[in-house]
């Protein structure tokens, strides 16, 4: 059986997670419509996460989908590296205070916890890989379980601890790289290469992310050898997106010659490779972009927490994580129905 039937969807879209920038009513407005909204949950505390998935199944009876980082004990209760000197120098010049929190990260068993006692109809998983009693667990709840694979030998080492399908994530996408191998970093592969190589290795369904902005890019990765489409970037721009105005604005800008659509590859953010928006951030502080020198994720996403605080709150864009795929040059402001129905066309 497809994806497409077993999750009782009338469109192959998958609405892409992007902690902190989906809403429960996206994730609903998109299941109600058809495709598979999803809620990225990586950064929610597991009480918060709770109330969350409340309010997506008061809004829709369609399957959802709810994300979470895969992250060890030892990665989301340790900061044990220093605040980079040039980030140190940074908030003594822009007078912004800090704190280091005691934990860097959300604790990921409890909110792993909050899907066992509270069952979704999917769960995906990034960054890394859960063992097989965990997805057996989950499927013996009725919740399908989905991973992020960059490489090939990742959707392969979900396809053999039971996972139901796999999200292949190009080197288009925007925002963070979910896998965890150093092969996905070594040498990145774009989206089609990496469907067809993962086809000649595992014949787990496929769901295909990066640079998605139009129908007849969801009719070219069916082809390629994906059941669903899953997009990101062009929902950021969409009513029903909880980004922040500058952010929003930023990438309508992009999109309208009014600044550089150019995006990067960065570990600058939060010490894990993620794509996003050039800005002077990225451009003032390159020199420190080597994985061997920065702190590594999550403990680097919480040390410079505060500057992207400072930053959202005097409206500037060139202090954010400006997170966006290649395809951003086709965003346009609209409302998350009018994207889906768009999309919906070409089909």
């Amino acid at each position: 059986m497809s994806l497409l039937d077993t999750l009782n969807l009338s469109y192959p879209i998958v609405q892409a997670p992007m902690a902190g920038a989906t809403t429960p009513k996206l994730a609903a407005t998109v299941s109600n419509f058809g495709g598979l909204g999803s809620l990225g949950s990586g950064m929610t505390a597991p009480n918060v996460l709770t109330g969350q998935i409340d309010t997506i199944k008061s809004l829709t009876d369609r399957p959802f989908m709810i994300n979470l980082m895969v992250l060890s004990k030892q990665e989301y209760t340790t900061i044990d590296t220093e605040l980079p000197a040039w980030l140190s120098q940074y908030y003594r010049d822009n007078t912004i205070e800090f704190t280091l929190p005691k934990c860097p990260a959300q604790n990921f068993s409890e909110q792993l916890q909050v899907l066992y006692d509270n069952p979704v109809p999917v769960a995906s998983f990034t960054f890394g890989i859960i063992s097989a009693e965990q997805v057996q667990r989950l499927q013996s709840l009725g919740t399908l379980v989905i991973g992020t694979a960059n490489h090939p030998l990742e959707a392969k080492a979900w396809a053999d601890i039971g996972a139901d399908a796999v999200c292949v994530q190009g080197v288009e996408a925007g925002g963070h790289r979910g896998g965890w191998l150093p092969q996905s970093e070594s040498d990145p592969l774009g989206l089609l290469t990496l469907i067809s190589q993962t086809r000649t290795c595992t014949d787990i369904p496929l769901i295909a992310a990066g640079g998605i902005m139009s129908g007849q890019a969801i009719k070219a990765v069916q082809t390629a050898g994906a059941e669903l489409a899953q997009i990101g970037t062009a929902f950021l721009t969409t009513d029903k997106c909880g980004i922040n105005d500058t952010y929003k604005q930023a990438l309508l800008d992009a999109s309208q010659d009014k600044r550089s659509s150019e995006t990067r590859l960065t570990r600058l953010f939060s010490g894990k490779l993620a794509r996003g928006l050039l800005n002077d951030y990225l451009r003032d502080f390159a020199e420190f972009e080597s994985a061997d020198t920065l702190p590594p994720y999550p403990q680097l996403n919480a040390m410079t927490k505060f500057m992207r605080a400072h930053a959202s709150q005097n409206m500037d864009a060139e202090h954010l994580s400006l997170w966006a795929g290649q395809g951003v040059a086709l965003v346009k402001k609209e409302s998350t129905l009018e994207l889906l129905e768009r999309l919906v066309k070409a089909l």
